[in-house]
């Protein structure tokens, strides 16, 4: 197989490179669409690369194209002879009737060019899996990274007309109207909270920062029941913490409203057990997928997160906690490696046009009191890659049958897009939910 393929000529087409030169000179006005689309090494025959860096060579110069000044710019760049000569360039412009279908030309030569990347990346990969001075795992994120480059390069430049803008508007406007629904993004069930964000936003870096044992992980699990158990959002959660099981636990806690200590023991009343079957039916078919590898490598939950996405469709991530996040680097300080996750989240927000929400804690100086940014860990990198912080703050009471549930707040300390503020709501400790406060 290796042969066969070693015989072939990699895939191009030299009659439409031609003939989108002919077209170009035929009709320069063409050219300020076609340069956003096309790059010279998109060409296979170096040639027609010659004639279009020429081309692009006027087009800077805010000179008109055609068969005599593109012969004379490369005169003078002394590439005409490696272009064909004048007698090449002069008859491109008879291997085309018209500029009509110039775009259909560019079409091919882009797909033939895509498909020698897709060859010359599957040669590098195949190569860079005999290097055993490198880890696989190492090896299958570059080879990912790749693939995934290759499809954001493939994308042209858009620019949008004032029409095209209007109508897209107005059509969102009204199939709001119609949902009779404020948010554009993600809910967290949360009211005032997603009256203030509008919910999670795509590419949005959101950071939920509180002391141990406040309840980040609850509001997070929280949040996960309305978007991926009652709205069927596809979800996925990174749990670098906890098990699956204890997750699965405190799910069915939350949805059932059984106290979370008499499902660890077991010790349940028939009436506690069908509240439980009935909370199991619900969380069954949720479109919730969780990874609880311990201490992840960065590494892994960007490639991870990539599959969740690509495999499951999921439209929002979280990551409990940036704290327990691995990094590639033993040499470097805490404070370097929160900075290359921070950085690295966003950027995955990003590619991966979700929300992602990560929770990490707050300096040990935040107890007690509402925390702010200046107490994030690694709060100089984090406060500035993320779009949205909020922070969690509640009294550590001790729960009894007189105080089964706490205030609680959320308090929203940067909003990028938005405006802050603090969001009463109600702790439950007993079955550790957020809810939303009803005004009284």
């Amino acid at each position: 197989m290796d042969t066969v393929l070693k015989d072939k000529v990699p895939p191009h087409n030299l009659d439409a490179e031609q003939a989108t030169l002919g077209a170009l000179l035929l009709d320069w006005d063409s050219m300020s669409d076609i340069v956003t689309k096309l790059r010279p090494d998109r060409f296979y025959n170096l040639q027609n690369q010659l004639i279009f860096e020429g081309l692009i060579s006027l087009f800077k110069q805010n000179v008109r194209g055609d068969t005599l000044t593109v012969i004379n710019e490369l005169t003078k760049l002394n590439k005409l002879d490696q272009a064909g000569g004048a007698a090449y360039i002069a008859g491109l412009t008879e291997l085309v009737p018209s500029s009509a279908n110039i775009d259909y030309y560019v079409d091919i030569i882009l797909d033939c060019a895509s498909r020698r990347d897709l060859l010359k990346i599957s040669s590098e990969i195949k190569a860079s899996a005999f290097d055993d001075s490198k880890e696989a795992k190492l090896l299958l994120e570059a080879a990912e990274k790749k693939i995934f480059d290759l499809a954001d390069s493939t994308s042209a430049t858009q620019i949008w007309t004032m029409q095209h803008v209007v109508n897209e508007t107005v059509s969102l406007i009204e199939q709001r109207f119609k949902n009779n629904s404020q948010l554009t993004g993600i809910p967290s069930g949360i009211s005032k909270l997603d009256s203030m964000t509008s919910g999670f936003q795509k590419s949005e870096l959101i950071i939920i920062g509180a002391r141990p044992s406040i309840g980040k992980t609850a509001f997070a699990l929280s949040m996960m029941q309305e978007i991926a158990i009652d709205k069927k959002i596809p979800c996925g959660f990174f749990s670098l913490e906890m098990s699956y099981q204890s997750i699965g636990q405190r799910l069915l806690s939350q949805v059932s409203r059984i106290h979370s200590n008499k499902i660890r023991k077991g010790m349940l009343s028939m009436p506690d057990l069908q509240k439980i079957q009935d909370a199991a039916g619900k969380c069954y078919s949720a479109p919730l997928y969780i990874c609880d590898v311990p201490n992840m490598p960065l590494l892994d939950l960007r490639a991870s997160a990539r599959r969740m996405v690509s495999n499951q469709h999921v439209q929002v991530i979280f990551i409990d906690y940036i704290g327990l996040i691995s990094v590639e680097n033993p040499s470097a300080n805490t404070w370097e490696n929160v900075s290359e996750i921070s950085k690295s989240l966003k950027a995955l927000a990003r590619e991966l046009d979700i929300p992602i929400i990560a929770l990490c804690q707050v300096a040990r100086d935040a107890e007690g009191q509402e925390p702010n940014l200046a107490q994030l860990r690694g709060s100089g990198s984090i406060e500035q890659d993320a779009d949205v912080v909020l922070f969690l703050h509640r009294d550590r009471k001790i729960m009894d049958e007189e105080n089964p549930v706490q205030e609680a707040k959320c308090i929203v300390a940067k909003q990028r897009n938005g405006a802050t503020g603090d969001v009463d709501m109600l702790f439950f400790p007993s079955f550790t939910k957020f809810e939303n406060k009803v005004d009284e």
